[in-house]
Parts: C-alpha cells; sequence; structure tokens
C-alpha cells in the first residue's frame, strides 16, 4: 500500500464511492490497459499495474480505511501531540503506530538491518481476480474449472532484480536497503516509503530492457480452482496463496473468483431451497392427485397434492434443496398451478357445461366486488 498514491484518483472515483462503483471502474480499466489487449505496450503495462494495486486496497474495507488514514495524516502534515512536543520532543514510527501500515502486505522480515534497527520486510504479492460462468447444476454440487491468469510475477529476464543482465542492483544509500526513511516533523520521526528507490531498497543503474527496472512483469498461468458446492450467482471466492507471487520471499497474494451462474430451464433458487414450477390438470386440484416431481439431478419424486388445491399452492420436498456448511441440505419447494388446454373435444365442453350449471351458486368474485365497493 503506497500512501503516496491516490488511488481514488487512479480509479477516476470519488473517496466516497461505495465498493460496486469501485469495481465497476476496476473493470472498465482493466479490460482498456489489459497486457493481453496491449502486447509490449510498457506503458499499458504499468497502468494495469496500478490500478490493479489501487482496487486491491480500495475493494478491502479494513486496507481502504487504513489507507484513508494514513492519507488524511500525512495530508494534515503528520501527528502533533497536544499542546506540542515537550522539551525533549518525542519520537515515534509511523509504521508501528498503524500496525506496519507501509508495509501490511509484507511477510515474514528478510535482507539488512536499517539506521534503526528494524529489518527490511518481504513483499506480499498482489491480490488478482478473475470470474467464471456455471451452469446451473455446477452450481449446486460444486465444480472444479480452469482458470487462466494474467499476474504480477518476478521477470523472468533478470530474476526478478530489474537490472540487465550481467549487472546487479545496489542498495539504495538514502534509506540503506529498507526501503524506509526517516522524516522529523514537529519533534516526531515518521517512517515513509523511500523516494528513491520506491521500497525496494534498492537502486537499478542498468535496468532490464524486459521490466524496465522494475523487477515484475505480467504472466499468464492457467490453474485447476475447486468452486465449493452451493455457489450463488454473483459471490466472491477467496483462493488463499492463488495471486501474485510475492518479492523477496514475501507470500503470493490470494485469487478472488467472480462466480456468474447461468439460469436452468426447470429449475430456480430461494436461499438454499430449489424451486420447480408443476403444472396440473383442473381435475387434480379439485379431486386431489399423486404428481410426479422432477429433482435436479436425481429421479423424479411422488408428491401428495391435497384435495380442493388453489392454484400457485406450494409443498416441500424435504432435503432435495442445496447443500449447506453444516452439511445439511435445503428443500425442494414446488408450485402447482393449473393448466388450462388449448382446446376441448364436445364431451369435455358438455361435462364442463354440466359442471358449471352444478356449480352456480358458487361466485368466487364475490367478495372482491364486494371489498373494492367498500374502499
Amino acid at each position: 500500500m503506497a500512501v503516496n498514491k491516490d488511488y481514488y484518483k487512479i480509479l477516476g472515483v470519488p473517496k466516497d464511492a461505495p465498493v460496486a462503483d469501485i469495481k465497476k471502474a476496476y473493470r472498465k480499466l482493466a479490460r482498456q490497459y489489459h497486457p493481453d489487449a496491449n502486447k509490449g505496450d510498457a506503458a499499458s503495462e504499468e497502468k494495469f499495474k496500478e490500478i490493479s494495486e489501487a482496487y486491491d486496497v480500495l475493494s478491502d474495507d479494513k486496507r481502504r480505511k487504513e489507507y484513508d488514514d494514513s492519507r488524511s495524516v500525512f495530508g494534515n502534515g503528520g501527528f502533533r501531540p497536544p499542546g506540542g512536543a515537550g522539551a525533549g520532543g518525542f519520537n515515534f514510527d509511523l509504521g508501528d503506530l498503524l500496525g506496519g501500515l507501509f508495509n501490511r502486505t509484507g511477510g515474514p522480515t528478510t535482507g539488512g538491518t536499517s539506521t534503526t534497527g528494524r529489518t527490511t520486510q518481504a513483499r506480499r504479492g498482489s491480490d488478482v481476480e478473475s470470474e467464471v460462468t456455471l451452469k446451473f447444476s455446477d452450481s449446486i454440487d460444486g465444480a472444479t474449472v480452469s482458470l487462466r491468469l494474467t499476474s504480477d510475477t518476478p521477470c523472468s529476464a533478470c530474476s526478478g532484480t530489474g537490472a540487465k543482465a550481467g549487472t546487479t542492483p545496489r542498495v539504495c544509500p538514502t534509506c540503506s536497503g529498507t526501503g524506509q526513511v526517516s522524516r522529523n516533523q514537529g519533534g516526531f520521526a515518521f517512517s515513509e516509503p523511500c523516494r528513491d528507490c520506491k521500497g525496494r531498497g534498492l537502486l537499478v543503474d542498468d535496468p532490464c530492457p524486459v521490466c524496465h527496472g522494475s523487477g515484475r512483469a505480467a504472466s499468464s498461468r492457467t490453474i485447476q480452482a475447486r468452486i465449493p458446492a452451493g455457489v450463488r450467482d454473483g459471490q466472491r471466492i477467496r483462493l488463499k496463496g492463488k495471486g501474485a507471487s510475492g518479492e523477496r520471499g514475501g507470500p503470493a497474494g490470494d485469487l478472488y473468483v467472480v462466480v456468474h451462474v447461468s439460469p436452468h430451464a426447470v429449475f430456480g433458487r430461494e436461499d438454499d431451497n430449489l424451486t420447480v414450477t408443476v403444472p396440473v390438470t383442473y381435475p387434480e386440484a379439485v379431486l386431489g392427485a399423486d404428481i410426479q416431481v422432477p429433482t435436479l439431478g436425481g429421479m423424479p419424486v411422488t408428491v401428495k397434492l391435497p384435495a380442493n388445491s388453489q392454484n400457485g399452492r406450494v409443498l416441500r420436498v424435504r432435503g432435495r434443496g442445496v447443500a449447506r456448511k453444516d452439511g445439511t441440505k435445503g428443500d425442494l419447494l414446488v408450485r402447482f398451478e393449473i393448466a388450462v388446454p388449448a382446446e376441448i373435444g364436445d364431451d369435455a365442453r358438455a361435462a364442463l357445461q354440466k359442471y358449471q350449471e352444478a356449480t352456480g351458486n358458487h361466485h368466487p368474485r364475490a367478495e372482491l366486488l364486494d371489498a373494492a365497493k367498500g374502499e
């Protein structure tokens, strides 16, 4: 996380933008600057890295708050104790105050020791986001899918050093290789990323022609990802350690997979329950009947439709829904709808006319009309 960068400006969103707007802006820019769409364009590649870094921070509520807090600190000129510093002044490290904010994505410490006795930290790889579209049945049962990812990895030409072959980077004299420098502000000492080496701790005099000295390059790879059973349309799944690789032995970032589910021709979903609409005849609804009902991925089941069932009645088949995390399953909700035939023969028409005469004292709309008058 680089507090000297305006992530909101990079994504083109206001500071109070909701996560949905941030995601929309990121996707638009990612399509525009994606390395696959701008092969050989170093500027687009660098822009893609920049917008990915901004999205990683602003899409995470905790990291976004830390970023906003740190920006406000430097925007106001730093902290000052009540009444000003004492005669001897105070000295503290902003990295300690904000929980290692500037290296929050770092892993175990490696490398040399700074002038303040602190060790250089490894850098965590950035998070990567991908999308996948599943069939409805695969979203219920779970599936293993192949994902082709483009992420930031150590440059293969320079092995991540950023230096041209045959040369080596040198330790930054400004920060002594720590990637951080201290800045005095009214009796306080603040640690911030070194501006000369941009927090890497190293300077490259003869940059690698492939990565232009950054030590990073876009790389494509294909992975097998397991999508758990019961995933919902639009759900965002986190796969730990499947993102971009880290630097200096730091851990890899995470992969976030946004799942889209294709609609089913027969079944729907309500929470952990599956839904299905089954047509029945008018005699079946009035007299009652044993109705065969389809199930997702299984044999049909027989459901007893009670006599005098109204159109739209819903019955429940236990345990034929979506698997839950505790091992139980939701239900199958069966909605019965009376199917009116497009055409009927003379015998059926005569039978219906007799039925109408036999039920002539039944007025189904009487209450509705009375209620309308009363209102």
